[in-house]
């Protein structure tokens, strides 16, 4: 009756995995690939950072080049059904898994990455937003504000008018919509062949995703509008999660969220300021952005479209209400 209770609090019942000194692997997928940046300042050391303060509980493996699945779409998908352990999703990619994180596409909402990827945490962190129920979220992002690239002059959003325009989702497809143009929708892989055959005139795209396209090579004109932002995130299975040893749950926790978004904010805005100077710097490119009467004009065009999806669901107005007074802290600080 002395000797269970003793053995429990030294720690020598434990696990199988442990008595046999083998960590528990967990995978990780990764459907983008491993020469991204994002891949190799953050989702990296992320895992080794994990597996170092597990002391040797859990080993995270990662499975880049989308090694697990291909399929953008069906990434978290995959994390429910165990094919991974944990995943690098894009909500807006499965239409209606992740309402509210459709919040962060609305146009003219952020600055920054920064900006969105505290507000966005924020809202989970304190509940407003409710995506997540099935996961564990270990890192939550937002991308730049989405702007416009092509291959006529753009100095305003007048010169916008009549344009065709490459729109990815319902929201900034509606966004490019109000500021005149008339949108296209068509995967980001096939968009720089329509410029170069004029299918097509111009395209939303982020710095990062401008370059990793090959999309900087067919525009010359940038116009730093902003749009919404694209959530992104690494969640794991819960279940998965919960039925880990609680150093391996205590070492996932300790580098998630704020370790793993100051990783994120730290090495991907300073990249994208780079990418932009790197435009700014190339005579042969024009790059503008909108002056106050401009950013006005957008306003007032982007008024109807988050009115609307404010209209889409009761809980969206609070959703968004929550995110203004977040914003207004942030900037505040």
């Amino acid at each position: 009756m002395r000797i269970i209770p003793a053995l429990l609090v030294s720690g020598l019942v434990l696990a199988p995995t442990f008595a046999s000194g083998e960590p528990i692997k967990l995978k990780f997928a990764v459907f983008s690939p491993d020469t991204e940046r994002l891949y190799n300042t953050v989702k990296r050391p992320f895992a080794a950072a994990v597996n170092a303060a597990s002391g040797g509980s859990i080993e995270i493996e990662l499975f880049p080049n989308g090694a697990l699945g291909r399929a953008p779409a069906q990434q978290a998908q995959m994390v429910l059904d165990g094919v991974a352990d944990i995943g690098f999703i894009v909500p807006p990619f499965t239409p209606g898994r992740f309402p509210d994180s459709e919040l962060l596409e609305l146009p003219g909402m952020f600055r920054d990455l920064a900006e969105g990827t505290r507000v966005y945490t924020h809202l989970i962190e304190s509940g407003v937003l409710h995506d997540y129920g099935d996961f564990v979220p270990i890192a939550i992002w937002a991308t730049p504000p989405f702007s416009l690239h092509g291959n006529f002059p753009i100095s305003s959003v007048k010169d916008l008018k009549g344009k065709k325009v490459r729109g990815s989702g319902i929201i900034q497809i509606e966004s490019v919509k109000a500021l005149g143009a008339v949108p296209v929708g068509m995967p980001p892989t096939e968009v720089p062949e329509a410029i170069s055959r004029r299918t097509i005139d111009a395209s939303t795209s982020q710095p990062a995703v401008l370059f990793d396209f090959g999309l900087d090579r067919v525009v010359s004109h940038h116009y730093f509008i902003r749009l919404g932002a694209v959530p992104l995130a690494v969640v794991m299975n819960r279940q998965r999660f919960e039925s880990l040893p609680r150093a391996a749950q205590d070492a996932i926790r300790s580098h998630s969220m704020e370790w793993i978004n100051k990783l994120y904010i730290d090495s991907m805005l300073e990249y994208d300021r780079t990418l932009i100077d790197r435009l700014k710097s190339d005579p042969k490119r024009t790059v503008v952005f909108p002056d106050a009467a401009d950013q006005e004009a957008a306003r007032l065009g982007f008024e109807p479209v988050i009115k609307a999806w404010i209209a889409k669901r009761p809980q969206n107005a609070d959703l968004y209400k929550a995110a203004v007074a977040e914003i207004e802290k942030i900037r505040g600080k």
